[in-house]
C-alpha cells in the first residue's frame, strides 16, 4: 500500500470548516483587545477620573500593555490560520515542511495551522 502524501479534497473541507472558525473567534478576539488598548469606547469613567490616583493609573497602563502584547500575539495567530486556508486552496496543507510527510490528523484538528510534524518539530 501507498503512503498518502496529501489529504483528500473532502478532508481538507473538514479542515477548511475548522479554521474558518477558529479564524473569526480570533478575530473577534482581536478587535475587542484592539478597542480595549485604543480605548475607542471612550465615554467611561476612566477619561473623568482624577490624576492623582497614580497606583490605579500605572495599574491601568500595565493592563494596555498586556492587552497590546496579547492584540499582538492574536494577530500573529490569525495570520498563522490565514497562511493555513492558502494552503488548503494549494492543496498542500497538512504537509510537513520538513519531512514532506503528512502531519496526523489528531495534531492538525489540535494545531490547525501546524507546519511541522511532531517527529520534526522534536528534531529543532
Amino acid at each position: 500500500m501507498t503512503e498518502k502524501t496529501r489529504y483528500t479534497d473532502v478532508e481538507l473541507e473538514e479542515f477548511r470548516v475548522l479554521i474558518v472558525a477558529k479564524l473569526e473567534k480570533a478575530q473577534n478576539e482581536y478587535e475587542e483587545l484592539k478597542s480595549y488598548v485604543s480605548n475607542a469606547d471612550g465615554n467611561d469613567v476612566k477619561d473623568t477620573s482624577p490624576t492623582f490616583k497614580t497606583l490605579e493609573e500605572g495599574a491601568s497602563t500595565l493592563s494596555k500593555e498586556s492587552a497590546g502584547q496579547l492584540a499582538q500575539r492574536q494577530m500573529k495567530f490569525i495570520q498563522h490560520l490565514q497562511a493555513a486556508l492558502i494552503r488548503i486552496q494549494n492543496k498542500t496543507y497538512g504537509i510537513c515542511r520538513e519531512t514532506g510527510k503528512l502531519i496526523p490528523k489528531e495534531r492538525l484538528r489540535a494545531v490547525p495551522h501546524a507546519t511541522l510534524s511532531i517527529e520534526a518539530k522534536e528534531k529543532k
